[in-house]
């Protein structure tokens, strides 16, 4: 059904907060299993899962990239939702359709949304979170009364397909959340924490392609298009940045970790969500796993997730939102889930 814009209208900023108004999903239909990943890499099904936890993912099709991807997830957002405008869209990607302009744009153009701002946000796996707490901004300081908010990437397309190391983490996907002005009485995003350090910028990049490549003297770097990432030492940061951007953002919400209902963070890999769940003390069985069936999607992995939870958060219940990129770039959101719209008709927010 339609829902209304808020009845507030632009109220004081002291009681203006952001809450998730509807979510949306998509992941293409080819499934790539691991067993077939075996077939053309040196790796198998068993050590797959026991590295990472995968046992499949989604790759994007022919002539679809990823403002097909999502489009789509942030139309089925906005139907959950029950709106059919918002006031911004901010697209987070590292797969953006074109290095200039910026897909965000485009985007909103498919969906139908006319000359609303939309713009990209480049933070490689932290990007939703970084996206989610920018529309957080926008709407506390009445800028906008709904964000499009949507993490979308077509990672396959700049990973080597023969590259043990990378083919199998990487899938494609997309999830989108709207966001929406409320009374602070509703909950919704109580906290943010974000941050970075570009001296790890080696650690997960993509060589060609940029001004650095052009300039260099090093024919490699223009030469490799596909994404390289120093697995080991991104594995260490990843759990320290996770952890204690978490404890950060729970001090600001001053919740205890004993509180947390759900904890969904980028879905990388099994370990790697296990050790965070364990140094912030909360039960394995408040984080979300999602990635055994999509793998790694990067900007699209934590709004996948919850889409994928959906159904399980109740009304009230507290959610620790937490990821690590590229750049390194880290951050974390604490949010209320504050009303039932993004629990009716929770099973039509896409194929997840």
């Amino acid at each position: 059904m339609q829902r209304d814009a808020p009845s507030f209208g632009r109220g004081s900023v002291t009681c203006r907060v952001a809450v998730i108004e509807g979510v949306g999903a998509y992941i293409p239909p080819t499934i790539v299993t691991n067993a077939q990943l075996s077939e053309q890499l040196d790796t198998s099904d068993e050590w797959i899962r026991r590295m990472t936890g995968i046992q499949s993912r989604n790759h994007n099709g022919v002539d679809s990239a990823t403002s097909d991807l999502a489009a789509e997830a942030g139309r089925r957002a906005m139907a959950h939702a029950g709106v059919q405008a918002v006031d911004m869209v901010i697209l987070a990607t590292s797969t953006p359709d074109f290095r200039c302009p910026a897909t965000a744009p485009s985007v909103a153009a498919m969906i139908g949304l006319g000359t609303v701002p939309a713009f990209d946000v480049a933070a490689v796996c932290a990007g939703f979170v970084y996206a989610l707490a920018l529309g957080n901004s926008v709407i506390r300081s009445q800028m906008a009364d709904r964000v499009l908010v949507i993490g979308a990437d077509s990672f396959t397309s700049i990973v080597d397909p023969n590259d043990r190391k990378t083919a199998v983490i990487f899938g494609d996907g997309a999830g989108a959340v709207v966001l929406g002005a409320a009374d602070g009485n509703c909950g919704g995003i109580l906290a943010t924490d974000l941050g970075s350090d570009g001296s790890f910028a080696h650690l997960i990049r993509v060589p060609a392609g940029g001004a650095r490549a052009f300039s260099s003297s090093d024919p490699t770097m223009f030469d490799n298009p596909y994404f390289e990432m120093e697995g080991k030492q991104v594995f260490a940061e990843a759990v320290k940045a996770m952890t204690e951007s978490s404890k950060r953002v729970l001090k600001g919400a001053e919740w205890s970790n004993d509180t947390v209902d759900h904890l969904i963070a980028h879905q990388a890999n099994l370990r790697i969500l296990n050790i965070v769940a364990d140094n912030l003390g909360i039960s394995r069985d408040r984080a979300v796993l999602h990635l055994d069936k999509v793998g790694n999607t990067s900007a699209a992995s934590i709004p996948l997730a919850m889409a994928y939870a959906a159904p399980r958060i109740q009304q009230g219940q507290r959610l620790l939102l937490t990821a690590f990129g590229g750049g390194t770039a880290w951050g974390s959101v604490a949010l209320t889930w504050s009303n039932n719209y993004a629990l009716e008709g929770v099973s039509n927010v896409g194929d997840i």
